[in-house]
């Protein structure tokens, strides 16, 4: 094998990145020290700014195996270096990555793994690598060391990179991601040793993983300063402060070095307070109990190493790491991780005999003791413990990685922020026009050569404004100001003027679209292999599984005196009005023995059991299989007091339940009376149950796989529950709908169910119709089809559609309705996943015309979030569990809604709860938006005016004053920068939304006429002053001080200040994003009082003896009044040709009249491409009929 220069980090995910290989060179480092000597230091800052160049300029490209330093090339063009490492080990390092251990007992406990031992369904496909007929998984690594064992290394080599650690692979010869037990490490592995590792190889993964840490660096004020100094923005700053005090501009130098020292003492003491908080809000230092070499200690949380055994303390404890739960069970709040404040149970994880399914933290997160959460209540049997296995540490965990994404967060590639650097860099190329154009001019009046010089250095600190970057902060500011008092919270304040390009929002339903609550609507039992009529009290029913399956089926349990846990189980258990009771009067007490959750029923006509000498009816919760979005069903085992066996009763969703029953005992109207049920937007849950066999004994029952449980079961009948749309909810959707929002429903519920609620809310019109796509996996003897059907026949809007119903025939001869007819597709989860592997092709008009997506697991609401990004929509994401919270940070805004006041699940999290939080966010993007844009516009209408200025001005060896400049860039320009974005959001959304790019058409045509106008408003009023009879030009002296105070000069100066004012009103827009200007009170004061006071110089500035003196203002009125009136008329028109130019551009005929001229990136709309590609073909979608790919499995 080759020795390779580059390779690809992390393939397929986010953090994709390129890697190349560099290694110093001696002549290319000595030429580097004599630069830096020769440009004192230049050269050394432009490296700060640039590392990368550092690393190009001082090493050459070599192979990866001898690199000594490496760059990172991620898909956002950003590059970033990493010193490569290397340290010694006692061992081989790979003795302590996937170490393998010889199996043995846990510690002979009865507790054995239980839980989900086939998460690997045909959901995720994530089936074992190894057959009956291959060699295991120990054999072949015992193979490889021998083979390689001189391959084996006794030290590491690695780089860090945002605080992840990656490691050259000797056996591969390419670097990858360091990892511990969350990469191909079969769950059988971690019941390997009850022991616990030993002290040598604790310390050797210490060397390894590091530090059980997540660090946040606090830097020290001193660090902070030198860092903040070298900014771009400040040596910009500095260089003009020296340039300024060399033309002895000592006022107006020394005001920009105190403002300057405020900013800079402001900027620091936010940067440490937001460090600290950051610090100490995920610092995390605790005693922990483990057991190594059989020994059990306390140590310090920090020690931690991947395959350590964790001993959890019976009273519950926050999480210093991510572990994989072996024995006991716990009671965990996530909500820091996932917002949600209900409580989840934990079980061992599942290890079948002779099943090696590798562990994934996702897949297997019902068994994962995650980092952060907090752990409530334990609970173990006999004296055993409750025993975890460290899986991940520090960075590595699942709050580590939540606190990368705070620390180094997701590009979003906006194309306002690219742009906004294009322009600057075009100030620049401007700034060079003015030097070369000042330097004859200044020659031609033989100015002094230091004036010269210095006055052509002047021309880049005018052309390029170095308060740009903060001033365009400013909407943003304000805007997440206002979210905060709104109730909406945001850790990622760029993403806010996302929000004012959002075209499509996904809703989550229960808990978002629907209240988080249910109401129990009743029961439909069984009888005769036919359901009954609706039984609306349940405690009605007869003893007997169906109400013992609602009494035992739930993972509730006893916090502080009060029954908690998920929603949906507590209403159940609720409508029984039986009694659930855990060991002991105290929550603490129930640690001593792991004692079966107990419940029983209330009345006295049902609390003993008949020919049993009165013992009570009692059931005994033995083991749960807790629910999984994924299997879509959860499931209890029980044991009934006095009975001679233990029973099984499983709940979840009626197609799964109904698939794992005994098909005899499913009614013949099953699929009928369900969707009846589901198109009332009812929630329907089904029950099953089985008894097991009197020879399972409870030992038995604790090492039972939960395929082995959940099979062969009885269909009881279904629960019927109403979950009601929120008020706000329907309101919302009709304001999205017709601000041309696209909504769509991504949900976990039933697809008839989902739909219902979607035309209740108004997702979809009550006349548009609803096509219900099915796709069926490819076998060995098929390829994978697709099916197109109604979810109700246009012509037939009674009749009931039953599974295995020949669609071809009910569908015969009939067609969608005409393209100008709406119509929305309702897809489920797994034909989501057909259609993604094998109808690519198709998969883009799934996603154009979707609107319902049910029965989706939390990665396929994911990646349905990431399919319409590339389509080229502005994605928004709103949900309010857990299984949302990949959707919500993949979207380009993932509003949670939660109780906390911020959670690291998502950008935005909202307290209030309900969907009216949404178009506020989309009304604060716009208003912080277009106020980005009207900031930006304005400081580069005011560079380019001060440079007209400055450049008329040297034509006569003059230049602004030293005060005229204070007044124009503190008095002015300041205050209206920062007052300009206080407008409010308005109130409405529109059609339109506001643009997103700075070289649009629009906004470039807007900035070259107004920068038009603003070259003729002074260069009329400068050679008007010509005409004047009384006028005497200047006859300009070498010192250009002397040739400040002129008519010249005062003309250039007012008209130049109305300027300012003039195009911060125009630039500052109102409705539709924005509220009027009228409504900004102070920024109204401010401009009124500037422009009074600017007049007050023009008209008569005799009354006020200091400013001919102070501002170097030569006296125009009350002598010379008609001129200016002249000079006024002049203002008066710039004004309206200003204000004329920005109401035109926002004039919808513009943009039809630009249009022929525009080239519109296609990718960008391809959304827009594919619908038109639907509506010109009125065969598509072919209704009745089976569309059939080219690949057979």
């Amino acid at each position: 094998m080759g020795e390779q220069h580059k390779t690809v980090l992390n393939i397929g995910c986010e953090e994709e990145l390129e890697c190349r290989g560099y290694r110093l060179t001696q002549g290319r480092w000595l030429l580097s020290v004599v630069l830096s000597v020769v440009t004192l230091g230049g050269l050394q800052l432009v490296f700060y700014w640039r590392n990368d160049w550092r690393v190009l300029f001082m090493c050459s490209q070599c192979s990866l195996k001898d690199a000594q330093v490496v760059l990172l090339h991620d898909k956002f063009y950003q590059v970033f270096p990493a010193e490569v490492k290397t340290i010694s080990l006692k061992d081989s390092l790979e003795t302590y990555i996937h170490q393998i251990r010889p199996t043995k007992d846990f510690n002979n406990q009865d507790i054995g793994p239980g839980g989900d031992p086939y998460l690997a369904s045909t959901e995720h496909n994530t089936s074992s690598s190894y057959s009956d007929n291959d060699i295991t998984y120990q054999e072949t690594n015992l193979l490889i060391n021998e083979v390689l064992e001189k391959q084996l290394t006794d030290h590491m080599v690695y780089f860090v990179h945002q605080k992840v650690k990656y490691i050259w692979n000797n056996f591969k010869e390419d670097f990858e991601r360091l990892s511990a037990f969350d990469v191909d490490t079969p769950c059988s592995s971690f019941y390997t040793d009850s022991n616990g590792i030993n002290n040598n190889e604790q310390n050797n993964k210490q060397l390894v993983y590091g530090y059980n840490d997540i660090d946040v660096e606090v830097k020290s004020y001193g660090k902070l300063l030198i860092e903040e100094v070298l900014n771009p923005f400040y040596i910009f700053q500095i260089f003009s402060v020296i340039l300024w005090f060399l033309e002895v501009y000592y006022y107006y130098a020394v005001c920009i070095i105190v403002i300057s020292v405020i900013s800079l003492i402001i900027s620091l003491y936010e940067t440490h307070k937001q460090a600290v908080t950051l610090r100490d809000m995920v610092a995390q230092n605790s005693i922990v109990t483990v057991k190594r070499s059989n020994v059990v200690s306390e140590i310090n949380s920090r020690e931690l190493v991947p395959g350590d055994l964790l001993l959890i303390p019976p009273n519950g404890c926050m999480m210093s790491c991510d572990a994989v739960l072996v024995a006991g069970n716990c009671i965990v709040n996530e909500s820091m991780l996932t917002g949600e404040s209900v409580p989840v149970t934990k079980t061992p994880l599942p290890n079948p005999p002779g099943c090696n399914i590798p562990y994934s933290p996702d897949v297997h997160k019902r068994h994962t003791l995650f980092c952060g959460t907090q752990l409530i209540q334990t609970r173990y049997y006999g004296g055993e413990k409750v025993c975890a296995i460290v899986s991940r540490t520090g960075f590595e965990t699942a709050k580590g990685e939540l606190v990368r994404s705070i620390l180094y967060p997701k590009n979003i590639g906006f194309k306002f922020y690219k742009d906004s650097i294009r322009f600057v860099m075009v100030l620049g190329c401007l700034a060079i026009v003015g030097l070369l154009y000042s330097i004859p001019v200044l020659l031609k009046n033989n100015a002094h050569v230091k004036d010269i010089i210095y006055k052509a250095l002047d021309v880049i600190t005018i052309a390029v404004p170095p308060a740009l970057p903060a001033a365009m902060t400013v909407g943003t500011i304000y805007a997440q100001s206002r979210l905060k008092k709104a109730g909406i919270f945001c850790i990622s304040p760029q993403r806010i003027n996302m929000c004012g390009k959002l075209k499509l929002i996904c809703f989550d339903k229960t808990g978002t679209l629907t209240e988080d609550g249910l109401d129990m609507l009743g029961v439909v039992p069984l009888q005769d292999d036919h359901f009954l009529p609706l039984i609306q009290h349940a405690d009605e029913l007869p003893r007997g599984p169906f109400l013992a399956c609602m009494a035992a089926c739930h993972s509730l349990t006893i916090i502080e005196g009060q029954i908690t846990g998920d929603p949906l189980d507590l209403k159940m258990f609720e409508a029984t009005k039986w009694i659930l009771e855990e060991q002991g009067q105290d929550d603490t007490t129930k640690y001593g023995n792991m004692m079966p959750t107990v419940v029983k029923p209330t009345t006295t006509e049902t609390y003993l059991q008949p020919n049993t000498e009165q013992l009570p009816y009692e059931i005994g919760i033995v083991r749960q299989f807790p629910f999984s979005s994924n299997l879509q069903r959860m499931s209890v085992i029980t044991r009934t007091l006095g009975a001679k066996n233990m029973d099984v009763y499983v709940k979840g969703a009626p197609e799964m339940i109904a698939s794992l029953c005994n098909k005899q005992t499913v009614p013949m109207d099953f699929h009928s009376t369900l969707q009846s049920y589901t198109q009332k937007g009812l929630r329907v849950i089904a029950l099953a149950w089985r008894p097991l066999s009197q020879k399972v004994s409870w030992r038995r029952i604790q090492k039972l796989p939960r395929s082995e449980v959940e099979n062969d079961l009885t269909f009881l009948g279904l629960l019927i529950l109403q979950n009601m749309l929120k008020p706000q909810s329907t309101q919302v959707i009709n304001q999205l709908r017709e601000a041309d929002i696209r909504t769509v429903m991504v949900t976990g519920d039933n697809m008839l169910t989902a739909i219902s609620v979607a035309r209740e809310c108004g997702m979809i019109d009550p006349n548009s119709s609803v096509v219900l796509v099915t796709a069926s996996p490819s076998s060995s003897t098929s390829p994978s089809t697709i099916e197109w059907s109604y979810d109700v026949p246009p012509q037939n809007k009674g009749m009931q559609i039953e599974k295995g119903f020949p669609k071809q025939n009910l569908y015969q001869n009939q067609k969608l309705p005409a393209p100008s007819t709406n119509f929305h597709f309702a897809i489920n989860g797994k034909s989501f996943a057909v259609i993604k592997n094998h109808f690519a092709d198709v998969m883009p008009k799934i996603i154009q015309k979707g609107t319902v997506f049910s029965r989706m697991s939390p990665d396929q609401k994911r990646q349905l979030v990431e399919a319409l990004q590339e389509l080229g929509y502005g994605v928004g994401m709103c949900g309010d569990g857990a299984n949302d919270c990949g959707a919500l940070k993949s979207a380009h805004a993932g509003i949670s809604l939660s109780e906390a006041e911020a959670s690291v699940a998502s950008p935005f999290t909202s307290s209030i709860p309900n969907i009216s939080c949404v178009p506020i966010v989309i009304r604060e993007g716009r208003a912080a938006l277009v106020t980005s844009f009207g900031v930006f516009k304005y400081m580069a209408l005011y560079s380019i005016i001060q440079f007209i200025s400055v450049m008329i001005l040297y034509w006569i060896n003059s230049n602004l004053g030293d005060f005229q400049f204070l007044y124009v860039d503190l008095v002015i320009t300041t205050t209206v920068a920062i007052l300009m974005g206080y407008n409010g959001a308005y109130t409405h959304l529109v059609k339109k939304r506001p643009p997103g790019s700075l070289v649009s058409p629009i906004i470039l045509i807007s900035i070259i006429l107004q920068i038009l106008v603003q070259i003729i408003g002074q260069t009329t009023a400068y050679f008007l002053l010509f005409t004047q009879d009384w006028f005497e030009p200047l006859h300009p002296s070498q010192d250009a001080d002397e040739n400040i105070l002129c008519p010249e000069n005062t003309v250039i100066f007012v008209v130049s200040s109305f300027q300012y004012i003039i195009v911060a009103a125009a630039f500052s827009r109102g409705p539709p994003y924005r509220t009027p200007i009228w409504q900004n009170v102070w920024f109204l004061i401010s401009l009124i009082v500037l422009c009074m006071y600017t007049a007050f110089m023009l008209f008569y500035p005799n009354y006020l003896s200091f400013l001919e003196s102070f501002f170097q203002v030569y006296q125009l009125g009350p002598d010379h009044m008609k001129f200016c009136w002249i000079i006024f008329t002049v203002i008066i028109v710039n004004a309206t040709l200003t204000f004329a130019i920005e109401w035109l551009m926002g004039k919808a005929f513009i943009k039809t009249f630009i249009k022929p001229c525009r080239k519109k990136n296609a990718l960008k709309n391809i959304y827009k491409r594919i619908e038109k590609e639907i509506m010109n073909d009125p065969d598509w979608p072919p209704i009745g009929q089976v569309t059939t790919s080219n690949c057979v499995s």
